[in-house]
């Protein structure tokens, strides 16, 4: 085994830049806006050096049309935001996902709404990220807990988009965005890279979104001869528009399906503790970190506790989490919101164990002591 190091101190948000060039981005479009700029101003220093294209738009609305038109063209591409620029990409976002363009969507989240705290932390927007955009979609969210899985998770989101043809959101929340930490980039000097699956063969009745059997149709590259009908209209297996209720339904299936059929490539979950646990802490981002004390501490007191940590929040690993609640007498969730998760997590366990929440807005973060003295007190109930 190579005992070989590149010991790095790197910011969240710049290991996010590093990363999605590492994976292969070469477009970057975006608007400056706290607490993310640092990725937009990393990724307009180092794109130039390995031939890719920085630009700043208008504004988000903006940013996300011009990712997509680039990945139309055959570019691995990204964009970053935070809270109010997140509210902006939703439209286009949608328009990304029916058409099945391959996009990666960084959210450094902030306090809200409207312009909210642009200092501060929160994780106000990880029910926006699953439904903001409007009608049914698909949709995959990863959520990183320290600046190294910041980098790595990057990578992963650039592999699940050309993987799956879809828009792959990466949320974090400011503390993550601007914690330092040494990370090991000789661990990332040879990652596993997925490149989007382009279409070959006859190019004469070539039928763009038709199901090649996986979910996910092999794409034509812009000028190889191939006709393409782009619409974010509802469209048939050739792309051109269609309200035929069999074609329409035919393609809804295959489009939310390819999430469902490649769950295993999507989850991804940490769960510590988790065997003999009568309370099951349920958290995500900085505030993971915080509860990975809590189960300590709760361990050192004689409470049995363990850590449900979901790195891939869309779609929520459910049968990893039910597994692991059916055993609990209480599920804690810890998030600085007014309560967004604890609702599915409600939903999962079906009254059957006990859901509590701890939940901070005011854009402080949550510490290990306000969820130990909440578990405490929710145990003697």
């Amino acid at each position: 085994m190579s005992t070989r190091q590149n010991l790095q101190n790197l910011q969240g948000n710049h290991a996010c830049a590093l990363a999605a060039i590492h994976a292969g981005c070469r477009f970057y479009a975006g608007y400056p806006i706290t607490p993310s700029s640092e990725i937009a101003e990393t990724m307009s220093a180092e794109l130039p050096k390995v031939d890719g294209l920085f630009i700043q738009m208008e504004d988000e609305i903006a940013s996300m049309g011009a990712i997509i038109g680039a990945s139309a063209g055959g570019a691995k591409v990204m964009t970053a935001t935070s809270g109010p620029g997140f509210s902006l990409k939703q439209e286009n976002l949608g328009y990304a996902a029916l058409t099945e363009i391959p996009s990666v969507i960084v959210n450094v989240m902030r306090g809200g709404p409207s312009t909210g705290m642009p200092t501060r932390p929160a994780q106000g927007d990880i029910m926006q990220a699953r439904w903001g955009t409007h009608g049914d979609h698909p949709t995959i969210a990863l959520t990183p807990w320290s600046v190294e899985e910041v980098y790595a998770e990057t990578i992963r989101a650039f592999n699940l988009a050309e993987l799956l043809r879809t828009p792959v959101i990466i949320l974090f929340d400011e503390v993550i965005g601007h914690l330092v930490e040494t990370v090991d980039l000789a661990r990332f000097e040879n990652p596993d890279i997925t490149d989007r699956k382009w279409a070959d063969g006859k190019i004469e009745g070539f039928r763009p979104y038709a199901d090649p059997g996986d979910g996910v149709p092999a794409m034509a590259r812009p000028g190889d001869g191939r006709r393409v009908h782009t619409t974010g209209l509802s469209h048939g297996e050739d792309g051109f528009p269609t309200q035929d209720a069999e074609l329409v339904a035919q393609f809804m299936a295959r489009l939310l399906g390819k999430i469902e059929t490649h769950r295993k490539e999507i989850e991804r979950v940490d769960i510590r503790s988790c065997d003999d646990a009568d309370v099951v802490i349920v958290a995500y981002g900085i505030t993971a970190r915080a509860a990975y004390r809590a189960v300590e501490t709760l361990r050192q007191r004689g409470v049995k506790a363990g850590l449900f940590r979901p790195v891939t929040l869309w779609p929520f690993p459910e049968d990893a989490f039910k597994k692991v609640a059916e055993r609990a007498r209480l599920v804690l969730v810890p998030e600085m919101n007014a309560g967004q998760l604890i609702l599915e997590i409600e939903r999962l366990v079906s009254g059957k164990t006990r859901v509590a929440g701890v939940n901070l807005y005011f854009g402080d973060p949550i510490t290990p002591q306000q969820i130990v003295e909440t578990a405490e007190a929710e145990l003697k109930q």
